[in-house]
């Protein structure tokens, strides 16, 4: 971006300017150092969500199976208790994909990519009213 940095006549507003941008710049370095983390435990979070609803899918049909073939009684009910639970489970973990799954992983991704632009942002404008300053 273009700056009017050629209105600033004094060394002190330099210096104003220098000292917020330095607050921004540590500012946006503490941002992104949790935007990191953050997309790194979303990004193991996800592959572990989907590794066990995965599981709890198959475990489902496996039992969907043995509910067909077995004839009425306790061991049937048994099993119609324990698919509950695993649709329960299923359930819980679909909830949990929606937000810490791949789509919530790309939501963060997108937030650490904004933060590094603006701190390159910032970075070039201490440049440029560091140059104009030695012209002072």
């Amino acid at each position: 971006m273009s700056y009017s940095i050629s209105n600033v006549t004094e060394l002190a507003d330099c210096d104003v300017l220098l000292t917020w941008a330095g607050k921004e710049k540590a500012e946006l370095e503490f941002k992104r150092l949790f935007e990191e983390r953050l997309t790194t435990k979303y990004g193991n979070t996800s592959i572990e969500v989907e590794a066990v609803l995965q599981g709890v899918i198959i475990e489902i049909a496996a039992i969907d199976t043995i509910i067909n073939v077995l004839p009425e009684g306790s061991a049937k009910e048994e099993q119609i208790k324990n698919k509950v639970k695993l649709e329960y489970n299923k359930f819980l973990l679909e909830n949990r994909k929606e937000s810490y799954g791949t789509v919530a992983l790309l939501q963060k991704e997108l937030d650490l990519e904004r933060v590094g632009k603006e701190l390159e942002e910032v970075d070039a404008f201490i440049a440029i009213v560091t140059a104009h300053k030695a012209t002072l």
